[in-house]
Parts: structure tokens; C-alpha cells; sequence
């Protein structure tokens, strides 16, 4: 990959011509993108300025989230995969500079990766305290020790909730309202297992450890209690089966039509 094609360079690109383009917002443009060394920082101080309550606490929370993304360059190579995910499913935004400024979804999957490495980290407070501030502030609750691919999008994402031991595989498409939750008070391993290219539509509710199949679609207020097969797509309440999906991984060409029979 040439300088000009890399992901960092592509954002500055795009914020350098939003300055010119509305110079009312040329302040955001330059403290996200312009005035920050490389995208990791840009998404520790996205994510720091969200969750913050005080200028001083978000010096604090910035120095944290940017030596986590400097130990693990993961996060950001996963963050740029969520991001284009986004671009390419959903044509409400146009531009990675979009998504990074203005995505709930894509904040509240970015700062799920921050909590997750810091659980990982022993920081049970300080990613618990990501997972509350997300809750309080984008409505989106996902748990710290829940397993997140990357290729996600989490569309509008207001009120979805993921569970502790959940699992997300790469190329998931989620939409708003969406629970992957437990059935009750059991302990252990309780919680759904999405597999890759799977797309779950709005209000659905996916509940216990079962397995949601690669390919798999599930219908808008779906509520799945029973495991799904690959490349199968169920609806309704209990949900059923009733087809195939059209593509092969739904998640990305985002059709929330299906075919009875």
C-alpha cells in the first residue's frame, strides 16, 4: 500500500477538505484528525472526548486509551475494518471522516475494544467504567468480556446489548435494539455465539448459548431461543425458519427482505 492509499492518509485527505467545505466545523476537523499523529491517537481522543466528564478527566482517559492503541496496533487495524464496513453498508455516510465523527455505533464498538484490552489488562474498573459511560451516553451496552470480530457495523445502534459471553465473528451487520442476552440467572457460559456474515435486524433478541450460523439472517423483533444453521434465515416470535438468504454473508449487502419457502 502506497503513502496516498494508507487509511491515516485517506482521513486527512477527507478532514483537510471538510475545512474548506464547512469552516464552521474546521475546529472539530483539526483536534480529531489534523492535529493527531496517526489514526490510533484519533481514536483514543474520539473515544476519550465521548466518555469524559471533565477536561482533566479526558487528558487522563486520552493518555490511557493512546498507550493501549500504541501496545496493541490491533485495535486500530480492526477499527479501520469496522470503519469501512460502515462506508460500505450503510449509505447514510459517505466518508470514513463521517463514521469516525458521527457513528454511535462505531464509538461504542471502538470503545469496546478499549474496554476489552483493558480487561484483558486486569483494568476490571476502568473497562467497566467504558462499558457504564457507553450505556449512559450512546445507549449501547456491551459487555467488556464479550469476544468482538472486526468488519462490524452497528447500525444506529441505540439499545443494543451484548452480553458477557457473546461472540461476534468478523463481517457482522447488527442493527438498533438488538440483545444477545442470557435466559435467566444461569452463570457460566450463557450467552449467544454469532458466527461471520451474519446480519441481525432491528429489534431482534437473540437469548442463551446458542449458535447463530455463518450466513445466517435474522429477521427484524425476531426472538431466537434455538440455534440457526448456516445460510438460513428465521423470523417471527418464536422464531422460525423460512428460506435462505439471497448472498452468501448478509451482513453485507444488507437486504432485509427474505423469501418464504
Amino acid at each position: 500500500m502506497s503513502p496516498a492509499d494508507s487509511p491515516w492518509h485517506i482521513l486527512r485527505t477527507q478532514a483537510e477538505r471538510a475545512v474548506q467545505a464547512e469552516p464552521v466545523l474546521s475546529g472539530t476537523f483539526r483536534e480529531a484528525i489534523l492535529d493527531q499523529p496517526d489514526f490510533a491517537f484519533a481514536l483514543a481522543h474520539r473515544v476519550s472526548q465521548a466518555l469524559a466528564d471533565s477536561e482533566e478527566q479526558q487528558a487522563a482517559l486520552f493518555d490511557r486509551f493512546s498507550s493501549i492503541h500504541q501496545q496493541f496496533p490491533a485495535l486500530a487495524e480492526s477499527a479501520w475494518c469496522d470503519l469501512q464496513a460502515i462506508v460500505s453498508r450503510d449509505p447514510a455516510f459517505g466518508t470514513g471522516l463521517e463514521v469516525l465523527l458521527f457513528s454511535k455505533g462505531f464509538l461504542a464498538l471502538q470503545a469496546y475494544r478499549i474496554g476489552h484490552q483493558l480487561l484483558l489488562q486486569d483494568e476490571r474498573l476502568l473497562a467497566m467504567f467504558i462499558q457504564a459511560r457507553c450505556n449512559e451516553r450512546l445507549a449501547v451496552d456491551i459487555n467488556p468480556a464479550s469476544q468482538i470480530g472486526s468488519g462490524i457495523m452497528l447500525d444506529h445502534a441505540t439499545g443494543i446489548v451484548i452480553g458477557e459471553t457473546a461472540a461476534v465473528g468478523d463481517d457482522v451487520s447488527i442493527l438498533q435494539g438488538v440483545t444477545l442476552g442470557g435466559t435467566g440467572k444461569e452463570s457460566g457460559d450463557r450467552h449467544p455465539k454469532v458466527r461471520s456474515g451474519v446480519m441481525i435486524g432491528a429489534g431482534a433478541k437473540i437469548l442463551g448459548n446458542i449458535e447463530i450460523g455463518e450466513g445466517a439472517k435474522v429477521g427484524a423483533g425476531s426472538v431466537v431461543l434455538q440455534a440457526v444453521a448456516p445460510h438460513t434465515t428465521v423470523v417471527g416470535n418464536p422464531a422460525r425458519q423460512v428460506g435462505k438468504p439471497r448472498h452468501a454473508r448478509p451482513a453485507l449487502d444488507m437486504d432485509q427482505s427474505f423469501d418464504e419457502g
